[in-house]
């Protein structure tokens, strides 16, 4: 996810101060992992000079100023283009665990193990987010039920995976020593 697309989007929603858009990414978008306060100061710093946010006025107390900030014209446009814009489909081919098995395999050690751990540590994180769901209001249900797919997409492909390591294996010591 671009976190500055994200913060911008909450932007768009009304105008905000950085508090309340960190506040509102914490809540609504990455509930498990908060973000920094410097990485919202620093996005909003950016828009500003990008041209696709603003300031409509800084409010003075006993504390740090307050600015409050708006989307401009061209961070809506912005914005729309990374909305409607289709993640590119190759992205997945490029996972950890991709890489992890594969080098796993080239490398002789056993990619098995690295099956079965991965395994077992997203069935917990299923068991977890599923938990997590009966009490959910709808934006986290949305966002578990992401996570739950992509966890089980994962597993999918970990079986599938699981049943060609053998035939892997075989022929990438074949091509390694030259007769394949």
């Amino acid at each position: 996810m671009s976190t500055s697309h994200a913060l911008l989007g909450l932007l768009d929603r009304a105008p905000a101060h950085g508090y309340t858009l960190k506040h509102d990414y914490d809540t609504l978008l990455s509930p498990g992992k908060p973000l920094a306060f410097g990485q919202v100061y620093a996005s909003l710093s950016r828009f500003e000079r990008q041209g696709w946010a603003e300031q409509t006025t800084v409010e003075s107390g006993s504390g740090p100023e307050r600015k409050l900030y708006r989307i401009t014209a061209d961070g809506v446009h912005v914005l729309d283009d990374w909305l409607f814009t289709p993640q590119e489909a190759g992205a997945f081919s490029s996972s950890t665990l991709f890489a992890r098995v594969s080098v796993a395999l080239l490398s002789g050690r056993d990619a098995h193990d690295v099956l079965d751990r991965q395994r077992t540590s997203h069935m917990e994180r299923m068991r977890s987010l599923t938990a997590r769901r009966r009490d959910a209001d709808p934006a986290l249900m949305l966002a578990l039920d992401y996570e739950l797919a992509h966890l089980d997409a994962d597993l999918r492909w970990i079986l599938d995976a699981g049943e060609r390591l053998a035939a892997m294996r075989e022929r990438l010591t074949r091509g390694a020593g030259g007769t394949a």
